[in-house]
C-alpha cells in the first residue's frame, strides 16, 4: 500500500455516508434501462453518479476528505491537480468545510469544468499539456505555501467517500446484483466498490473499464509493475498515464476483471446511453457501457450495474460526439 497507508474499512465507509448525505442528496438513482437490457441481453441498471452537484461520483470523496480536516489545515487550504471532476470535488468539499482550494489543470482543460470549479469557490492554475504534469506543480505549490496537497488517488479518505455509492447499490438498491462495471482513471472508484463488496461479503463481480489509449492502471493490474504509459484518451475524466499504489493494491487483491476499450468504442457507448436511455454523459462516464458492449457474451443473463459518472461535456463536444 502507499507509504504504509491502509485501505478504508466498511465501517469508515458507513461513517463517510452519514457525513456526505448531510451535504448532498443521497442515494443517487439506480435506473433500470430496458433499452440497454435488450441490447445486451442482460438486466442492466445504470448507477447514475452524474446526479450530483458536480455531475460526478468524486464529490463524495471531496466532501468526506474535507470534513476530516483539522482547524489548522482548514486555515492553510487545499491544493490538488485534476482534469476537472476531482478538482470540482475538492472545491465543493473545501467550500462545505469553510476552507480554500487551488486546482492545477492542463492548459487545454475543459472550460466547463474550469467554470464549475470557480463556481464552487476554487481557484484554477493552468499548467502543462497533460494532468500528469500538474501533479508535481501542485505539490510544489502546496509545499511553498504550507497548504495541504491532496494527492488525487492515494487517499484512503477519498476512497472511503466514493465507496458510499457501492454501499447504496449492494446493500439497499439492488442487493441481487451479479456484476458491476466501473469506469477507471486512477482507481478510487473501483477501489471503493471492491472495498464495500468485500466488506459486505457480497458475491458480485467487479470489473473496471479503461481506455486503451491511457492503459497505465490496467497494465499495472495485470503485471504488478508500476510503469507509466501513454496518456492520449479523449476521455479526460479517466485520463492518466501513471499508477497509484494504494488503489492498485486494493484492485489486485479483489478486482475480478479489467476491460480495455478504445476511444471509438467509448464514443459509441456515449451514443448508446443517449439513444437507449436518454442519459447524457461525457466519454469517461460511458466507458462502462463500451466495456459491457464489448463483453456482451460474458454478461448475458446477468443482473448488471453500470456506473455512469461524469456529465461535464461542453455543448460543442456533445454535438460532435453524438453526430459522428
Amino acid at each position: 500500500m502507499s507509504g504504509g497507508l491502509a485501505p478504508p474499512t466498511l465501517e469508515e465507509v458507513r461513517r463517510a455516508y452519514e457525513i456526505i448525505k448531510r451535504e448532498i442528496t443521497l442515494p443517487t438513482p439506480l435506473i433500470h434501462s430496458p433499452g440497454l437490457s435488450e441490447h445486451l441481453d442482460a438486466h442492466v441498471s445504470i448507477k447514475l453518479e452524474a446526479a450530483t452537484p458536480t455531475s460526478a461520483f468524486k464529490v463524495r470523496g471531496g466532501i468526506y476528505l474535507a470534513s476530516q480536516l483539522d482547524a489548522d489545515v482548514r486555515k492553510r487550504g487545499l491544493v490538488t491537480a485534476s482534469t476537472g471532476n476531482h478538482g470540482q470535488s475538492i472545491a465543493y468539499g473545501a467550500a462545505s468545510a469553510g476552507t480554500s482550494a487551488t486546482v492545477f489543470m492542463p492548459t487545454d482543460a475543459n472550460p466547463d469544468k474550469i467554470a464549475a470549479i470557480e463556481r464552487f469557490g476554487g481557484r484554477v492554475e493552468l499548467v502543462g499539456e497533460r494532468v500528469d504534469e500538474c501533479f508535481l506543480a501542485a505539490a510544489e505549490y502546496a509545499h511553498e505555501r504550507g497548504a495541504l496537497y491532496v494527492e488525487p488517488v492515494n487517499q484512503p479518505t477519498l476512497i472511503a467517500g466514493v465507496a458510499t455509492a457501492a454501499l447504496e447499490v449492494l446493500e439497499t438498491q439492488q442487493p441481487d446484483t451479479d456484476l458491476v462495471i466501473v469506469p477507471l482513471g486512477g482507481g478510487t472508484g473501483a477501489s471503493g466498490w471492491v472495498t464495500v463488496r468485500d466488506g459486505l461479503g457480497h458475491p458480485a463481480g467487479i470489473w473496471a473499464a479503461q481506455s486503451s489509449l491511457s492503459p497505465a492502471v490496467h497494465d499495472a493490474w495485470r503485471s504488478g509493475k508500476m510503469e507509466t504509459r501513454p496518456n492520449q484518451t479523449l476521455a479526460e475524466g479517466i485520463a492518466t498515464g501513471v499508477v497509484f499504489d494504494l488503489p492498485l493494491g486494493i484492485l489486485r487483491a479483489g478486482l475480478n476483471d479489467f476491460i480495455l476499450v478504445d476511444d471509438e468504442q467509448i464514443l459509441a457507448g456515449l451514443r448508446q446511453l443517449w439513444d437507449l436511455q436518454h442519459i447524457m454523459s461525457e466519454p469517461a462516464g460511458a466507458v462502462g457501457v463500451a466495456a459491457a458492449d464489448q463483453e456482451r457474451d460474458r454478461i448475458a443473463g446477468k443482473q448488471v450495474v453500470i456506473v455512469v459518472s461524469g456529465a461535464n461535456a461542453t455543448r460543442d463536444q456533445l454535438l460532435k460526439w453524438l453526430a459522428d
